[in-house]
C-alpha cells in the first residue's frame, strides 16, 4: 500500500510571472475529449524538495494565467491513519503558506484557499476496508480534532463518489480521501484544484463588489445638497469603474459557465457536481449575481440624479440662449428709451 499527502494553496498575484510548461494530466476515467480545453489550464512554473517534520517533500508552484498562484506541497510514505497526521498536515500547509509569499501571493493570509488530499493506493480488495479508521478520516477532512459524533461522521463519509468497485473518493470543506489501487488520481486532484481556485474567485469578486457598493453610498452622502446637474469628479469616475467592474465580471460569469457546462456528463462531471454542492459555489455564485443586480440599480439611480443627458444639455443650452437675447433686447430697448428722452 502506498500513502501520499498533497496539500496546496491557491491565492492571487500582482503578476503570476513565467510558466516552464502546461501541467499534463493523464485521465484514465472517462472524461469527455474537450475537458483540458474547457477547464483553466495550469502551468508549472518551478519545483523543489524540501524537508517538513523531518520528512521530504516536493514543493511545486503551479500559475493560472494571468495572476494566480499554487503552491502545492507533496509528501510520500506517510501512516496517514496516525495520530500525527494533523500536526504534519499543518506544517505541510505553513510551508506552503511562507512559500506562496515569497513568490508573490497577495493577502495570502485572508484570501486564499487551503485544501488537503490524502491518497491511498496499491491495495487490492475494496476501500470500504479502510472505514475501520473512518473516525481518523472525517477528522482530516474537516480539520476536526475534537471526536466526532457518530452521525457526523457518517455524514461525513457519505459525500463520496465511486467509479469502479474498488476506488472511491470522499470530499469535504478542507479536503478530500482518493482511494485507487491504481494512482489515478492527477485529474482528480486537478478538478479540486479548480474547485478551490473558483471559490477563490467568487471570494474576491464579493469583496470587490462591497467595496464598490460602499463606495457609492459614501458618495452619495457626501454629494447631498449638490445641484443636480453638477457631478463631481469622484461620481463620474465611479460611474465609469462600475460599468467597467459590471461587464468584466459579466463576461467572466458567461465565460465559467460555458465552460463548466462543457466538462460533460462523464465521470469528471459527477465529480465536479459533488464538490460544487460541498464547496457551496451555487450560493457564492447567486450572491454575486444579486449584488451585481444591486450594483446595475444603484448605476441606474446615480446616472438619473448625477448626470447630465444630451437632450438635458441642450435644453439648458436653450434657456441660456433665450435669457442672453432677452437681456440684449431688453438693453436695446433701455439705450432706446435713453436717447428718445435726450
Amino acid at each position: 500500500m502506498q500513502t501520499k499527502l498533497i496539500s496546496f494553496i491557491v491565492a492571487e498575484a500582482v503578476h503570476a510571472g513565467r510558466a516552464k510548461e502546461a501541467v499534463q494530466s493523464p485521465v484514465l476515467k472517462s472524461a469527455p475529449y474537450y475537458f483540458e480545453a474547457s477547464v483553466p489550464r495550469q502551468f508549472i512554473s518551478s519545483q523543489e524538495k524540501v524537508t517538513v517534520s523531518g520528512q521530504e517533500a516536493t514543493l511545486t508552484l503551479k500559475i493560472y494565467k494571468p495572476n494566480f498562484l499554487l503552491v502545492e506541497v507533496s509528501v510520500d510514505g506517510l501512516d496517514i491513519f496516525s495520530d500525527s497526521m494533523m500536526s504534519l498536515k499543518e506544517e505541510v500547509l505553513d510551508l506552503a503558506r511562507e512559500a506562496l509569499k515569497k513568490k508573490g501571493g497577495k493577502d495570502v493570509d485572508s484570501f486564499s484557499e487551503e485544501y488537503s488530499v490524502y491518497i491511498i493506493s496499491g491495495y487490492k480488495g475494496e476501500p470500504e476496508q479502510f472505514f475501520e479508521h473512518k473516525e481518523v478520516i472525517a477528522g482530516l477532512l474537516k480539520s476536526e480534532k475534537l471526536p466526532l459524533d457518530p452521525k457526523e461522521i457518517d455524514y461525513t463519509l457519505s459525500s463520496s463518489i465511486k467509479y469502479a468497485k474498488n476506488d472511491l473518493i470522499i470530499v469535504d470543506w478542507d479536503g478530500a480521501f482518493i482511494f485507487d489501487p491504481d494512482g489515478d488520481y492527477e485529474s482528480t486532484l486537478e478538478l479540486l484544484e479548480l474547485a478551490n481556485l473558483q471559490l477563490l474567485k467568487y471570494r474576491i469578486l464579493d469583496k470587490e463588489l462591497d467595496e464598490r457598493l460602499k463606495k457609492v453610498v459614501d458618495l452619495v452622502e457626501h454629494s447631498q445638497g449638490k445641484k443636480r446637474f453638477f457631478s463631481s469628479k469622484d461620481i463620474r469616475q465611479f460611474l465609469k469603474e462600475t460599468m467597467l467592474a459590471r461587464s468584466t465580471s459579466i463576461s467572466e460569469f458567461q465565460a465559467l459557465d460555458r465552460d463548466i457546462k462543457l466538462i460533460g456528463d462523464w465521470y469528471s462531471a459527477r465529480l465536479y457536481d459533488l464538490v460544487v454542492k460541498k464547496f457551496k459555489l451555487d450560493d457564492w455564485r447567486h450572491g454575486v449575481k444579486d449584488k451585481l443586480d444591486a450594483l446595475e440599480d444603484v448605476y441606474a439611480i446615480a446616472s438619473q440624479n448625477f448626470t447630465i443627458t444630451w437632450e438635458q444639455r441642450s435644453r439648458i443650452i436653450e434657456m441660456a440662449g433665450w435669457y442672453i437675447l432677452l437681456v440684449g433686447w431688453l438693453a436695446l430697448l433701455v439705450l432706446d428709451i435713453y436717447f428718445y428722452r435726450k
